[in-house]
């Protein structure tokens, strides 16, 4: 059974989960949200990067899987959220994981079958998926569904370090 820790990296919230899974079944072992607080964004950096590493040490995964940033209308706000996928790619690395990417439209595609699903679809395929009888905070739920989209794909999508986006 492989253990994949899902990561949906936010400027003031991340989601996180980890999920156990081998061939179409699927458990969730843990999840939560890591809230950074307020203050100047290098203390909040560094929070997060202290939670998150907690998390890999305790669950100790065998692969990650991180949503990728994509920036709308708000440069600010995508620097924010660059920042925090950053953080968690950091600790990976220093955790010695090896990290897939996937876009939001391939872990909606994978996770509802359309790319363009909203978060309550999300939320709904999730709690089905994973056998959950209570709601998961979305943040968290984002987490789940990126995991099952790397346990899906076989971890075919690998982190290239030309291409961070990817």
């Amino acid at each position: 059974m492989t253990r994949v820790l899902g990561v949906d990296p936010g400027s003031a919230a991340t989601g996180w989960a980890v999920v156990e899974g081998a061939g179409n079944r699927f458990t969730l072992a843990a999840a939560g949200v890591i809230r950074t607080g307020s203050g100047e964004r290098p203390a909040r950096l560094a929070r997060l990067d202290s939670a998150l590493s907690e998390v890999v040490a305790h669950h100790r995964p065998d692969a990650a899987a991180v949503e990728s940033s994509f920036s709308g209308r708000n440069p600010r706000s995508g620097l924010a959220l660059a920042e925090s996928r950053g953080v968690a790619l950091a600790v990976l690395g220093r955790a010695g994981i090896a990290v897939s990417s996937y876009t939001p439209t391939q872990v909606k595609s994978a996770v509802v079958g359309y790319g363009r699903a909203e978060k309550r679809q999300i939320v709904y395929m999730v709690m089905r998926l994973l056998g959950l009888e209570k709601q998961p905070a979305q943040d968290a739920a984002d987490a789940m569904a990126v995991a099952l989209t790397h346990l899906w794909s076989g971890g075919r999508t690998r982190l290239d370090p030309d291409n961070p986006t990817c």
